[in-house]
């Protein structure tokens, strides 16, 4: 493990591996460096790049300056572009799709290379919209309370978990380090992808950087909708869909398509 200093002071860990042009895994809601597949990814793909798998702030060895801001990630992702010699490749996975495309946004072409981005979950569906309001203000409530559990307990039977496998979840030895970094709940959904997670198209529409978005065949069936309007909005980007992959898409399907996109 390493550390780099972030723009606001917080420490960032990070794990550096393999050789080559310098390539960013940014890991999605409730994932920490080590417990996403991220160091698999990282395995697969040293062989063709400098791969950095980090700790997003509020998560395992990284600091958690107060008070939140979308840019102040936006930052540790420059830092460790700073680290990497001063521009990188970037991976985003589900919520951490949002964050990189925001960081391709803030930071320009000369220092995201490229982006890759695997199933944001943003969802026009006026239904889904009226659901996930329902869900920030009930998340932002929790966690202003501290009932750290029941805000993880929210967001599993959101994603669709059934109650007794969320009960069975809270009896296993991994339910303490989710506890630990439930409040990042608060980052990945009501900050970084907003009171309504729709997709931003006109954002997504100045981000001028190379993009592949990726979606899975045996996923959410909105997941492939939201790709289709992204590869849309996003002037120079490509879609690829993963054949059999759901929102957990497994890095050996993954590798193979980020090593092509990232090399070509």
């Amino acid at each position: 493990m390493k550390t780099v200093m972030s723009k606001d002071g917080t420490p960032i860990a990070f794990d550096q591996s393999g050789q080559g042009p310098a390539l960013i895994l940014v890991a999605g809601a409730l994932c920490a460096r080590l417990s996403w597949s991220g160091p698999e990814l990282a395995k697969l793909l040293a062989p063709h790049f400098t791969v950095y798998n980090y700790d997003r702030r509020g998560r395992g060895d990284s600091g958690d300056t107060k008070p939140y801001a979308v840019e102040r990630e936006v930052e540790d992702i420059d830092a460790l572009m700073t680290e990497a010699g001063g521009s990188a490749f970037l991976f985003g996975h589900s919520s951490g799709g949002a964050l990189v495309l925001e960081a391709a946004l803030q930071l320009g072409g000369e220092k995201v290379k490229k982006l890759a981005i695997y199933e944001v979950p943003y969802n026009d569906d006026h239904g889904a919209k009226l659901a996930w309001r329902a869900y920030i203000q009930q998340l932002t409530e929790l966690l202003a309370a501290n009932r750290r559990g029941d805000a993880l307990a929210l967001f599993m039977k959101y994603g669709g978990m059934p109650a007794e496998q969320i009960e069975g979840m809270r009896h296993t030895p991994a339910w303490p380090s989710l506890e630990a970094i439930a409040p990042t709940l608060a980052y990945d959904h009501a900050a970084i992808l907003g009171e309504e997670a729709r997709v931003p198209t006109e954002r997504a529409a100045m981000v001028t950087t190379p993009t592949l978005v990726m979606y899975g065949t045996a996923s959410y069936p909105f997941m492939a909708d939201t790709a289709q309007v992204l590869g849309k909005a996003i002037p120079h980007a490509q879609v690829r869909t993963l054949e059999g992959q759901d929102h957990n898409v497994t890095s050996e399907a993954l590798a193979p398509v980020l090593e092509e996109f990232f090399t070509q």
